[in-house]
């Protein structure tokens, strides 16, 4: 009799190795390796069993506790990684139960706490005909990553494959990440729509194929862009549609959002940048060629800009900046006979300082930094800096400018209108006469037309020395 009970305890012992089994199947499906390691495990527990008998008092007991992964593999919702299928409602799925199994925490108030769920891709290719467009539902803390997404032949024109769009006017999502994605718009539509979101996370990110924006950003507050390749057609430079390129790369229309160590290699536009506080930083652009009708960075800000761009590489593409108030360009790489083109809707430009750059051309007469003046004169300018760039096949523009000239005679004129940016407007005047043993009397007479002329009451051979700025800045 004792015999039958030993064998019936290590039978019931078995089962219950092998629910414990399936239960965990189910729980962790796709962790590769693990299922051997608990079988092992099991099979360690049953010679353990055999060999000690089991009617074995237990001193105590410890209860299995087995918690769901957060980590949501879309093949589990049945959907297709060869793309050939529409996956759209099977991400759709994943995305709804990420979205429903908050923590007990919260990130700003009113957005729930996902806790670090993660819908992962499986490294696949997933055709969808609607956008992935997160839940009405407020969360944060979410990532989606590691595969592609590609549009299908009927995806709507005016959208984006993933967009976080609140269906209110405040701000439902928080610290939502997309990286190591492959997203294909086919043509249609965008790619990334990050509306009134805060602190989004957008980390190598390959996006191709659009037709409005590659990213877009609106309202919201600190989307960071990074280590990401955009472009509407994929080239590596010298594409015979290259002037029949459109669309934007990032379109950024919001404030405080930074984009860093990005290739926009195809669009009308590399970056569009029409809000405030916003940073663009290692940004290589030969989207399309300024002498095709392209921008490499348009600043459309106007009035009041606050915008820094520094180590850029602006390739055959430049920079446009309309009436700019507070504009920081530096450290950056202008190839091809790119320029800074400061173009005037009230006829204002203030705060602007464009300096420590590098320009290259090809010995045409291109000015590194222009201005365009055909609505209005420039009237308002105030602290604008253009100065200490190198340039090599174009033509040196600043606001500060030095020169020299000899004479025997009364009168010396040192003309700075070839170097000086804005035409007739000198405000600051530095010069000596240099003129030996002579010690005539001397004087400023005349900084019209960006000309200076220094006058001396006898005729005396003498060289003029002369420094002029136009930044307008007040020195004490």
């Amino acid at each position: 009799m004792a015999r039958i009970d030993m064998l019936v305890k290590l039978f019931m012992g078995f089962v219950y190795v092998n629910v414990i089994l399936g239960y965990v199947e189910s729980s962790y499906s796709g962790v590769t390796g693990y299922h051997d390691a608990i079988r092992r495990m099991a099979l360690v527990k049953a010679a353990h069993i055999i060999r000690n008998g089991a009617s074995q008092p237990q001193s105590y007991s410890t209860p299995l506790v087995v918690s769901k992964s957060r980590v949501l593999h879309v093949t589990d919702y049945g959907a297709d990684p060869t793309g050939r299928l529409d996956s759209t409602e099977a991400l759709e799925q994943a995305i709804s139960d990420a979205f429903g199994s908050p923590v007990d925490a919260h990130l700003m108030e009113g957005i729930a706490d996902l806790g670090g769920t993660e819908m992962h891709l499986d490294g696949g290719t997933y055709k969808i005909s609607r956008p992935l467009r997160l839940p009405k539902t407020s969360g944060g803390n979410f990532m989606i990553h590691g595969g592609s997404l590609h549009a299908s032949n009927n995806f709507p024109m005016d959208r984006h494959l993933i967009e976080l769009w609140p269906s209110s006017a405040s701000s439902s999502y928080e610290y939502i990440t997309l990286k190591d994605l492959m997203i294909n718009s086919n043509f249609r539509g965008g790619g990334i729509s990050i509306i009134n979101s805060l602190r989004t996370i957008i980390d190598n990110c390959y996006i191709s194929h659009f037709t409005t924006n590659g990213i877009l950003i609106q309202d919201g507050h600190e989307t960071y862009i990074r280590n990401s390749f955009i472009g509407q057609h994929i080239n590596i430079g010298g594409d015979h549609r290259e002037k029949d390129f459109s669309g934007i790369g990032i379109n950024i229309m919001g404030n405080d959002n930074a984009v860093t160590d990005v290739v926009i290699f195809s669009a009308s536009i590399g970056v569009m940048v029409s809000g405030q506080a916003n940073v663009l930083t290692g940004v290589h652009c030969y989207n399309k060629a300024t002498a095709l009708g392209g921008t490499g960075i348009y600043v459309k800000a106007p009035g009041l800009t606050q915008t820094r761009i520094m180590n850029c590489y602006f390739d055959f593409t430049g920079i446009v900046a309309e009436d700019p108030v507070q504009l920081h360009i530096t450290g950056s790489f202008f190839l091809g006979n790119a320029f800074v083109l400061i173009k005037s809707l009230a006829g204002v430009v203030c705060g602007v300082n464009i300096v420590d750059n590098m320009f290259s051309g090809d010995y045409t007469g291109v000015e590194i930094v222009q201005l365009e003046q055909s609505n209005v004169p420039f009237t308002n300018i105030d602290q604008v800096i253009v100065d200490r760039n190198n340039v090599r096949g174009m033509v040196l523009k600043s606001t500060v400018a030095r020169g020299s000239v000899w004479s025997n005679g009364t009168t010396w004129t040192v003309d700075f209108s070839r170097v000086l940016l804005f035409p007739n407007l000198i405000k600051n005047v530095q010069y000596t006469l240099h003129a030996g043993a002579t010690f005539p009397n001397h004087v400023l007479r005349n900084i019209s037309k960006n000309c200076v002329t220094v006058e001396s009451n006898v005729p005396v051979s003498a060289t003029l020395h002369v420094s002029v700025d136009q930044s307008m800045v007040g020195y004490i």
